[in-house]
């Protein structure tokens, strides 16, 4: 007979949503020092941000939060789409970011040495 076992402790979850709020609250103060701390030194994104492909490295992020300031009005919904003991998905609904667009993003968080960080971003723009 299989075992029954919980194998992702529900503190976990917690982890992984402070990990994102780190993201959120970095947009909302605009920081990118703020955002950087919830990215791994090596992750990369990938969207359309007015109908121009920003790719590549986290950089292009940082780049974007100190060029566009604070978005003190921006409002999120984070749900945890999938969570192993060393990685998850995430996705997250937001609405009126720094230049007043709402966008959904998916981000692919890994643990490494005991911490959760986003490891992938990739987002869809919404039309105005």
């Amino acid at each position: 007979m299989p075992k029954n076992l919980k194998v992702v402790p529900t503190d976990e979850y917690d982890q992984i949503v402070a990990t994102v709020q780190k993201y959120v609250e970095g947009l909302r103060v605009g920081s990118p020092e703020g955002v950087a701390e919830a990215f791994h030194q090596d992750a990369t994104m990938y969207g359309f941000t007015n109908g121009q492909l920003l790719g590549g490295p986290i950089k292009n992020l940082y780049d974007f939060v100190a060029e566009n300031g604070t978005a003190p009005d921006v409002k999120t919904r984070v749900d945890i789409i999938g969570i192993t003991q060393t990685t998850a998905v995430v996705k997250v609904d937001m609405e009126n970011d720094a230049i007043g667009a709402d966008y959904t993003d998916f981000h692919t968080l890994l643990k490494q040495d005991g911490e959760w960080k986003i490891i992938a971003k990739v987002y869809h723009q919404y039309e105005a």
